[in-house]
């Protein structure tokens, strides 16, 4: 099939290859006696066991309940402790099967509890020799708390709340944090908190001297969303907190969001005269990375931090060249970086690996492959951190077999893949639509004892979401299941993504709801997963009305919020909104992202508006729009959609400049409008190319070469194209063998086209409009009257009603043969035919017929 996938240019004229007459008793016509259309649930079966189908009714009831099973099997039995309007639960996960498992504090502070308590945990205190601190009165308290269940702590402190409120609080947080059971000096801290209401008694038992010691065992134990939650409800201003409980806690809030707090936290330090440290400044610095918005307080940070004298770390490096890579400031970056250089600083692996992540974020691979080159040059060992950001870079950049390769190159040098680098390539290999590459690698994954993370589980459910593969999505469920994966927010966001289609919104209310039920209460995430959903719903005034709920929740608005709007407003080609929606951001601070321009190409192509399409491309060709693989691929596919051909040859021409790699739509892309445009050396040239960038053509492609082929005239070629794909194992659609039944109507060869139709049906594919339509035109075209009239009750029979463009086509014809009172006489009698048809429609086709009597 090569030899016909590539041919020479065809010479034209084009030599009609000569039909082969059938006898009159063999001649097609469109009858129920001759020509049988597949059932309807018969095509139904045929395009799902072809591909997913694009709007499915599939049983997502299974898929939650599995979802919901699993989410709730995770979820710790609790009790409530109401205290001075508080609401703080706490309580152990009671399960003889799992060892990890979990206390929640708060309503969703979560503890992490290693091991099963039971009486061989409990020593009795006076045989442990390293408790010589601890007063007797506080022994007897201390073997009560050890022997009691964590689900009845709080309703054992409440029973004994005078005989704990007389001990020595500190002596008895210690005793418990030396045996291990730091959960409960936790809960135990957190029941003083909510539970002593005189302020001189509160005072007593919580001093600085408590404060600090807990923050120490909250910041050793990585809870930082209690901490946040405890230090909601301590006023640190009545205590004297030393710098490290303040960085601690300041860390607290910034892994937690609560950036203002930490901010505020930070200014009252250096009011109280404290001197923060290099670990102090460089949380401050990930606070405002995170924070967004806050390159200029990073400056001034950084001056603040050499005026003391500070000499910046690797921490210090790596933290402020990952907050350019959250606010996509490339050039600030390498500034930055440059300028540390030529000061002689010694880079370590860590800052590497950021500044590798910038630039793979960006998709730049080859500004990556430099600085692995400067790595090796400098000796600075490559980790596994190092080789998934050079795979990220690749995957974003195109170049996905090269990604692929680069795990073969870990293992050589000893560094095995880890479920980071094999989620990322399936995660590639799904949004470039390679789902089946994608499970390959999924598998490979588990073959070599790498275990799957609940990230790499959410990729592969949003991957098969998007084609609603819903069986092999309860697999995946059921396979977490297995290897004891909880899901988490985002493998329901996911879910909530899935049911972004449209007339879905009932779906996606429902999985909000059931969401919440298990426990997971919406984070801005959840919100901007809402709005895109909505979106995607056609349900814009529902993304409105969550993003006023968002506001209202407390959740400041990020560039991934905007871009859930664009998102929805691009759907609808809403230009002029969507251009309100950039300013608004900018007004606001935020710079707009590589994912806003390529929404906001989206929007102006939907919308028809060359002009917003040409002024984005002048931006990224200057240089003031970072011109990434992302957005010159959506330059190309944003033209062709508005069928600018230079538009869509200069920007694949910059693609290719920038040694970006093409995937398969961009050829597809090419290839099409070339063949619209009869530029058939270009689509052999493009032909070529998918060739030798080791792509294999798929249905779109020998789509778009029937199509060239049937608008150059050569009907046969076109045909010789279709059978080739069904010898070579390809399934044709109905594009196929409408774009070849078009191509021998436009010859005349009418009897070609019914066979191709006859061929077509046998397969279970039923025609649509277009396809009859295209049996309209060329009937007409040839005067064939009497077939049109066979042609309009067999589709009526068929449940297909005739258009308005097909009525405007036949009496175009019958006037072009000056049969203006057949014409009219046709127009009388549609109503005998299709009772449906109205009469304003009526008396626009009789107008038509009077104006090209009188023309």
């Amino acid at each position: 099939m090569e030899g016909s996938l590539f041919p020479n240019r065809p010479a034209f004229p084009i030599q009609q290859t000569k039909p082969t007459v059938q006898p009159p008793n063999q001649r097609l016509k469109f009858r129920n006696s001759t020509l049988l259309l597949p059932p309807l649930q018969q095509q139904s079966q045929a395009q799902q066991q072809k591909s997913p189908p694009s709007k499915p009714s599939f049983p997502i009831d299974s898929l939650l309940q599995n979802l919901l099973h699993i989410s709730k099997s995770k979820q710790p039995t609790t009790i409530s402790a109401k205290t001075n309007n508080a609401h703080f639960t706490s309580s152990p996960v009671s399960s003889d099967d799992e060892e990890f498992q979990e206390t929640r504090l708060g309503s969703s502070i979560t503890i992490p509890r290693i091991g099963k308590y039971s009486e061989e945990h409990v020593l009795p205190v006076n045989d442990h020799g390293s408790l010589g601190f601890l007063p007797t009165n506080c022994k007897s308290m201390l073997n009560a708390i050890l022997e009691q269940p964590m689900s009845s702590l709080n309703w054992f402190f409440d029973s004994a709340k005078v005989e704990l409120l007389d001990l020595d609080l500190i002596s008895l947080l210690k005793a418990l944090d030396v045996l291990g059971n730091w959960e409960k000096a936790i809960i135990l801290f957190e029941w003083v908190v909510l539970n002593v209401e005189d302020s001189d008694s509160k005072n007593e038992k919580l001093d600085s001297q408590v404060i600090e010691f807990m923050v120490k065992i909250l910041g050793r134990e990585s809870q930082h969303l209690v901490t946040s939650r405890l230090f909601d409800l301590i006023p640190l201003n009545e205590y004297s907190l030393d710098v490290r409980a303040c960085t601690t806690i300041i860390h607290a809030y910034s892994r937690t969001g609560n950036y203002e707090k930490a901010i505020t936290l930070f200014e009252y330090m250096k009011q109280k005269g404290l001197s923060p440290t290099l670990v102090t400044y460089n949380v401050m610095l990930d606070v405002y990375g995170k924070k967004g918005r806050s390159w200029n307080e990073i400056l001034d940070l950084l001056d603040e931090m050499r005026s003391k004298g500070l000499e910046f770390d690797d921490f210090t490096c790596s933290t402020v060249i990952s907050a350019c890579g959250r606010e996509g400031l490339l050039e600030e970056a390498k500034i930055f970086f440059e300028e540390l250089k030529s000061q002689g600083f010694n880079f370590g692996t860590v800052t590497y690996n950021s500044l590798l992540h910038v630039f793979g974020k960006a998709g730049i691979y080859s500004e990556a492959l430099k600085v692995l080159e400067e790595m090796e040059k400098n000796e600075c060992p490559l980790d596994s951190v190092t080789y998934n950001e050079l795979v990220a870079a690749y995957v974003r950049s195109g170049f996905l077999e090269e990604g692929a390769a680069l795990i073969g190159t870990m293992t050589q040098k000893g560094i095995m893949p880890n479920a980071v680098t094999y989620t990322t390539l399936i995660d590639a290999y799904g949004k470039a639509g390679k789902e089946e590459k994608a499970l390959r690698w999924f598998k490979q994954m588990k073959r070599t004892g790498c275990v799957p993370n609940v990230c790499t589980y959410n990729a592969i459910l949003g991957m098969l979401g998007k084609k609603s593969r819903i069986e092999e999505m309860m697999e995946i469920v059921s396979d977490m299941k297995l290897s004891g994966c909880a899901p988490n927010r985002v493998t329901w966001n996911t879910m909530l993504a899935m049911c972004g289609n449209k007339g879905m919104h009932k779906r996606v209310n429902r999985i909000f709801q059931e969401m919440k039920t298990c426990g997971f209460e919406p984070d801005r995430d959840t919100f901007n997963t809402l709005i895109n959903a909505y979106g995607r719903c056609g349900a814009g005034v529902n993304a409105a009305v969550i993003y006023d709920e968002m506001i209202k929740a407390g959740f400041t608005p990020c560039v991934t919020t905007y871009n859930a709007l664009l998102n929805a407003l691009a759907r609808r080609g809403d230009w002029r909104a969507a251009e309100s929606i950039i300013l608004n951001m900018r007004k606001k601070g935020f710079k707009p992202s590589e994912t806003s321009f390529s929404l906001m190409l989206h929007c102006y192509s939907k919308g028809g508006n060359v002009r917003g399409i040409e002024r984005i491309s002048r931006e990224i060709y200057d240089g003031i729009i970072f011109p990434s693989w992302k957005l010159l691929r959506t330059l190309v596919l944003a033209n062709f959609k508005c069928r600018s051909l230079m538009g869509m040859e200069r920007a694949f021409e910059e693609l290719q400049k920038k040694g970006y790699k093409p995937d398969l739509v961009l050829f597809n892309a090419m290839l099409s409008i070339f063949a619209r445009n009869k530029m058939y050396d270009r689509a052999h040239e493009t032909l070529h190319l998918i060739r030798e960038n080791g792509l294999l053509p798929d249905l779109v492609t020998y789509n778009s070469l029937m199509d060239m082929y049937a608008r150059a005239g050569d009907c046969w070629k076109a045909e010789e194209i279709l059978m080739g794909l069904q010898k070579s194992g390809g399934e044709p659609d109905l594009v196929s063998y409408n774009t070849v039944i078009k191509g021998f109507c436009r010859q005349g060869l009418m009897q070609e086209a019914v066979r191709t139709f006859a061929e077509m049906t046998s397969q279970g594919i039923r025609p649509c409009i277009v396809t009859y339509n295209t049996f309209v035109a060329g009937f007409s075209a040839r005067g064939m009257f009497s077939e049109i009239d066979e042609l309009l009750s067999y589709m009526i029979q068929h449940d297909c009603r005739p258009n308005d463009l097909t009525y405007n086509t036949i009496i175009d014809g019958y006037c072009r043969a000056k049969f203006y009172k057949d014409a009219m006489d046709f127009v009388s009698k549609i109503k005998e035919r299709d009772d449906s048809y109205d009469e304003n429609s009526l008396q626009r086709l009789a107008l038509r017929v009077r104006e090209n009597m009188d023309s």
